[in-house]
This record gives structure tokens, C-alpha cells and sequence, in this order.
């Protein structure tokens, strides 16, 4: 299991995703899982993958060597897509392509193999929008949007509460980096399947360039930041009143008797 996530707001983007990949409690390795494609001045890409391990390493390793769409005269790349869309095609493609092979009733790995997977495309190319989509292993995907300026694959469930409460498209790129930093501490803290370190990148709107950061369990931010915000839920859930309904007075003598 892994967790990803990829915030668009107005100033910018930001996606971020563990390493820790486990076949089991007792087999548990890192892989990176955000993959930078940068031209300077030219377009800058992240693919963050989530799922199948092999199914996601060999659409990438395809999609390096050239992905022939329906409708294109000759191999495509994300270096050559035209288009942020033209990019989650070949991506969409790809995957399709892995799992229907996987699939195949011929195939040995067809009964063993859960083929499950997905990816976060994000980034913008020079004279196109700044996008981010979620694409599935079927091919097909989806677009972020203002109302919902986010996107998640893996394990989302422990991440998406901060997100739907704090992240909106105008919220400061270095806050959505904070929220979706985080929603990782969240995660890591309630499930071992996700766990440091961290791969972020973040791409400043019409600037065509990437600002990566790798984080360490050790990092200094990273864990001053998950310290503050488990003291200021702490803090906030204390300072709430009690349930008016409650009543939890213990009995008094009179009244044990009375119940005797």
C-alpha cells in the first residue's frame, strides 16, 4: 500500500508520496514513487504511482520508450506529449496496455497477480494550463477542480479529512503543502502499510520549473509539524464543551439507597 496526494490551487501544485512498498509485515522495501520529467523552461511532469509495483514500473518503463496511441502516426513520450491531456493519455494507455497483458487468460500471472493500480499526473507544458489528473488502470481518468482542489490514490482514507476541511483552490501554495504534509503524518500514524521517507515536488504556476525535496523520518519540519498539530487537536477537542445530555454524577448515598 502507498499514499499520494496532489493539491492544485491558484499559485501552484504540489504532490507528495511515500516510498514504502510491503508484500506482507515481513517484506517491506522503498521505492520511489514520484517520477520527475523536467525540460527547464520548456514543461515539468510528476507521476506519483500507487498499486501494483510491477504493473506501474513497466507502464512507466513503456511509456519511456515510446507509447503508439489509436491515433498518433508514431511513438509518443512525456517529452514529447503535446498537452498536459495528451500526457495522461499516453499514461492511461500504458496501464491499459500492462493490465490487459496481465489479464490474459494465457498468461501465468493472471490468477496470482492483484493488477490493481493507479497514478497522479501533474505539471504543466509551455503553453498550456497547470493541470492534475488521476488516472486508473483501466486507462480512463479524471481531471482535478476548483470545488475539489485534490486528488489521492493508495490509502486515502486517513489524509482526506484534513483536506476536505482546510484545502480549497485559493488557499497559499506553502499552506497546501503544509495540509498535505499533514495528511501524511495522519496516515503514517494510523497505518504501517505507509511510512517515510517522502517525495514532494513543488511547481509554482507558468514557471515550468519543479522544486523537489526528499523527507526523512528524521526531518526537522516533518516532525515539528506532526508534534504541533497532534498538541493543537489536543487542545482544540479539550476546549469543547461536554455533551449537554450527559449526565455522568455519580449517585449519592441517598440515592443507592434509594435504588437498594
Amino acid at each position: 500500500m502507498t499514499y499520494c496526494v496532489g493539491m492544485l490551487v491558484d499559485e501552484g501544485l504540489a504532490m507528495i508520496a511515500d516510498t514504502r512498498t510491503n508484500a506482507g509485515v515481513d517484506n517491506i522495501s522503498s521505492y520511489r514513487k514520484l517520477h520527475v520529467f523536467e525540460t527547464s523552461g520548456e514543461r515539468v511532469l510528476a507521476v506519483a504511482t500507487a498499486g501494483n509495483l510491477s504493473v506501474t514500473q513497466t507502464a512507466l518503463a513503456m511509456v519511456a520508450e515510446g507509447v503508439k496511441l489509436p491515433d498518433s502516426t508514431g511513438p509518443e513520450t512525456l517529452e514529447t506529449a503535446p498537452t498536459l491531456f495528451r500526457a495522461a493519455q499516453i499514461l492511461g494507455h500504458a496501464m491499459a496496455t500492462v493490465r490487459a497483458t496481465i489479464n490474459t487468460p494465457a498468461s501465468p500471472m493472471a490468477d496470482a497477480l492483484n493488477v490493481t493500480a493507479s497514478m497522479l499526473l501533474g505539471g504543466q507544458i509551455g503553453g498550456g494550463k497547470l493541470g492534475l489528473y488521476l488516472i486508473y488502470g483501466q486507462g480512463n481518468f479524471i481531471e482535478c477542480g476548483a470545488d475539489t482542489p485534490y486528488l489521492q490514490i493508495g490509502e486515502l482514507k486517513y489524509g482526506k479529512p484534513i483536506l476536505d476541511r482546510a484545502l480549497h483552490d485559493f488557499t497559499p501554495l506553502s499552506e497546501a503543502v503544509k495540509l498535505g504534509l499533514i495528511s501524511f503524518d495522519s496516515t503514517i500514524r494510523s497505518n504501517i502499510a505507509v511510512g517515510p521517507p517522502l517525495d514532494l515536488i513543488v511547481i509554482p504556476r507558468d514557471r515550468l520549473t519543479g522544486m523537489v525535496r526528499r523527507i526523512d523520518a528524521d526531518d526537522d519540519y516533518f516532525r515539528d509539524l506532526g508534534r504541533r498539530w497532534s498538541e493543537a487537536l489536543a487542545a482544540a477537542h479539550k476546549a469543547m464543551p461536554d455533551p449537554t445530555w450527559l449526565d455522568l454524577t455519580p449517585p449519592t448515598p441517598s440515592r443507592i439507597s434509594a435504588i437498594s
